[in-house]
């Protein structure tokens, strides 16, 4: 394959790939664009935080799946690999932005218990049932 496929939506530069990556990160993080770099330098470091920028351009462009699908695909990973708390609260955040309902966030939790293990998937719904928990109040 000569030229990799594109999408509409998909950045076609380098400069276009940092910019949606920024966007992302600053709707993830709900931080202000401008602060998305620092933010990545000061928990990361400077050197992930570029290929995370970079990467999250393409990860969440909104083409064949949702963005809410994405969403619960992102939960059910983080759920899976355990460990992610920090990430879990991020994305059960984002995923509501994104129109997932508590509803939905928790069947899916209940499900992967069988998957995952019903620790895991406690643990991990314990954690986002108080992030859902905040934005309710």
């Amino acid at each position: 394959m000569t030229n990799p496929p594109t999408h509409e939506t998909e950045p076609q530069s380098n400069s276009d790939r940092w910019a949606h990556g920024l966007d992302a990160y600053a709707s993830q993080f709900q931080i202000p664009r401008d602060e998305v770099v620092h933010w990545f330098t000061e928990a990361v470091g400077e050197r992930f935080g570029e290929e995370a920028i970079y990467s999250a351009a393409r990860a969440w462009i909104d083409d064949e799946l949702s963005l809410r699908d994405r969403s619960l695909a992102v939960l059910a990973s983080l759920i899976t690999i355990g460990g992610a708390e920090g990430q879990l609260r991020m994305h059960t955040r984002w995923a509501i932005d994104h129109g997932c309902t508590r509803a939905e966030i928790e069947a899916m939790a209940a499900l992967l218990a069988i998957y995952a293990g019903f620790t895991r998937a406690a643990n991990a719904l314990m954690i986002i049932r108080e992030e859902l928990a905040k934005l309710e109040s």
